[in-house]
């Protein structure tokens, strides 16, 4: 004998419900924390400050002081991930969180001038995806490819 259809139904919006709390439950637990975005943070910034310090701003006697600028800019990713998490604000909504950003200018370095850049990023499921950049050498913001800020 089939259950009556009303039964089928209670049936399945019990099944959707628990599924539902489920995944909220699983998403809310591998919701990326502060100590992540520090990580995730100063590896992007030390890839932007080797194009933007090394590749465009240094100034030619520091270029012949230093011999490989990449890889000491890159070595300072925890330095730069710190920084960054100073200069962030976190927004937290149980399943993912937003993550605002804005660092830059002649704060951060006051011999070089460095655009201050903005940026917003969404954290979920254990990752993280740059949604938005802007800088003062942009005159809007840009949509991000997940790449450096």
């Amino acid at each position: 004998m089939r259950p009556a259809p009303s039964l089928r139904l209670a049936r399945w919006c019990t099944a959707l419900a628990v599924g539902t709390g489920v995944t909220g439950m699983a998403l809310a637990f591998t919701n990326p924390g502060p100590e992540e975005f520090e990580s995730f943070a100063g590896d992007q910034l030390a890839e932007l400050a080797v194009e933007e310090v090394c590749t465009n701003r240094l100034p030619m006697p520091l270029k012949l002081a230093i011999q490989n600028c990449p890889d000491l800019i890159r070595s300072q990713s925890k330095v730069l991930g710190r920084l960054a998490l100073r200069n962030t604000q976190r927004r937290n909504l149980g399943l993912f969180s937003i993550y605002r950003t804005q660092i830059g200018g002649p704060s951060v370095l006051p011999f070089l001038e460095l655009p201050l850049y903005r940026v917003l990023t969404l954290a979920a499921a254990g990752r993280f995806r740059i949604l938005s950049t802007s800088s003062d050498n942009d005159s809007e913001s840009a949509s991000a490819d997940g790449g450096p800020w």
